[in-house]
């Protein structure tokens, strides 16, 4: 009997990412995430899959990041019992992120119904904080290197993929066929994480195609981070920097403690991490020692750099403070989190900068912002934006196209067949065309709910 993949996410779009591979009767999930951005899209979180998830045997997760993981309180609420595979440090993350996932949902419905600003009455959050408490009870620990059966008859393994804390990328064994799926790759010369590990070979590989068609600049985030927070700081402005929690947040600071030591910055500019996810992920840096590139002492850094904000009442205060001051806050893309009352607060300022600081999705207020939007919609209302807003082009976990293709190539084998999944449609066609023109590699970009086989 075949083995099949259905792609129900991460095709057409960079979240989302599901894939379920089927073989006699058996189903195992690869990642399980939410897709975010466009309504079109956030809309399909709310609509059921194909397969009854008490169908569906284990997940297996690649990283924790809410694209790939988020959608699993939602699957266990609906009935799915089995496993969730993944590293430990995912599911260290997973623990943080998904109970904080659930409870923004419930804070933007409740706000929603406050305001009476829904079509729905009353508006109703997609999961709760509950839901996702639960949801951890599935995840079960697999080490990075050590084959392990998620279903019985079934292997897998897990290889270090960079990108974030404990992110990997698997390779499936069922049926004498062998699936690789390369998660999020990182960049070779990140900051913070260490390089991806070589890939196995394999018959089939799903590789993402985030920066499919573009190429990394050659400077780093200090060249671009250090003159922008300089000329902030100069005009007495406030910094506010839309950051995902988990990663970037964390390299973030390591960048900004560099700056000041080198003296790049001024010493005495205040920085806040208004994030309490973030800053727990920057707690758990210390817990996962060799899985980034960071030392004692530079750990420590990055942790002193900067003011750590957990309650309500610290964030809300940060409003009352003068510039100049930096704020990092999620979420990374703006689309939800304590990030958007500090934007519907500075951005109507010109003494104030708006960083951003990696992939914004198309449908996102950060995309919005990235392609210069006069104004910005924050719970229901349009705020003015007269901030400057700084996009650095150096910052991103993911790797570029040459960088996924060098990936590709220290495959020994020829796979049989890739599939081009986790980017927009541009980018995902064109890095689909470096691997048919520049390896000769049979590679297609899969369509939303298509089945294949391997």
């Amino acid at each position: 009997m075949s083995v099949n993949i259905t792609f129900l996410g991460g095709t057409g779009t960079v979240t989302g990412s599901k894939y379920l591979v089927e073989h006699a009767g058996q189903r195992l999930l690869v990642d399980c995430g939410l897709f975010q951005g466009y309504k079109q899209l956030r809309l399909r979180n709310w609509s059921p899959l194909p397969v009854a998830p008490l169908d569906i045997q284990a997940v297996i997760l690649t990283h924790a990041h809410l694209d790939h993981s988020g959608y699993l309180p939602l699957l266990a609420r609906q009935g799915f019992r089995g496993r969730v595979h993944a590293t430990a440090a995912t599911c260290d993350l997973c623990a943080i992120l998904l109970p904080d996932s659930g409870h923004l949902q419930e804070e933007d419905a409740a706000f929603l119904n406050r305001h009476n600003l829904s079509k729905h009455q009353p508006a109703l959050p997609l999961y709760t904080k509950h839901d996702a408490l639960m949801s951890l009870d599935l995840l079960h620990t697999e080490t990075l290197g050590h084959t392990f059966s998620p279903i019985p008859g079934w292997k897998a393994t897990f290889s270090s993929a960079g990108h974030i804390l404990g992110a990997a990328s698997v390779l499936l064994e069922v049926a004498g066929r062998r699936i690789l799926f390369s998660g999020d790759l990182g960049r070779p010369d990140d900051l913070l994480m260490n390089p991806p590990d070589a890939p196995p070979n394999a018959d089939t590989v799903l590789i993402e195609s985030t920066y499919g068609n573009r190429e990394h600049p050659h400077e780093n985030v200090l060249a671009e981070l250090g003159p922008a927070l300089k000329k902030v700081s100069a005009r007495g402005g406030v910094a506010v920097v839309p950051v995902f929690a988990v990663g970037r947040a964390q390299a973030l600071l390591h960048a900004i403690a560099l700056l000041k030591q080198r003296g790049d910055i001024p010493h005495s500019l205040p920085v806040f991490l208004d994030s309490p996810m973030a800053v727990h992920t920057t707690e758990l840096m210390q817990r996962h020692p060799g899985a980034h590139r960071l030392d004692a002492q530079a750990l420590k850094a990055m942790k002193h750099v900067a003011t750590m904000v957990e309650t309500p009442e610290q964030s809300k205060a940060l409003s009352k403070r003068h510039g100049p001051m930096v704020i990092l806050s999620a979420s990374g893309m703006a689309t939800g989190g304590r990030v958007l009352h500090h934007l519907a607060h500075y951005l109507p300022d010109h003494r104030n900068m708006v960083v951003l600081t990696g992939y914004q999705a198309p449908g996102t207020r950060g995309a919005t912002l990235a392609n210069g939007g006069a104004t910005l919609r924050i719970h229901g209302q349009e705020v003015s934006v007269q901030a400057e807003v700084v996009q650095l082009e150096s910052s991103s976990a993911h790797a570029d196209a040459s960088q996924l293709m060098g990936w590709l190539r220290r495959m020994k084998k020829k796979p049989d067949q890739v599939y081009v999944v986790h980017g927009e449609p541009e980018a995902a066609d064109a890095l689909r065309q470096q691997i048919d023109h520049g390896l000769g590699w049979r590679a297609m970009v899969p369509e939303h709910n298509s089945t294949w086989p391997t």
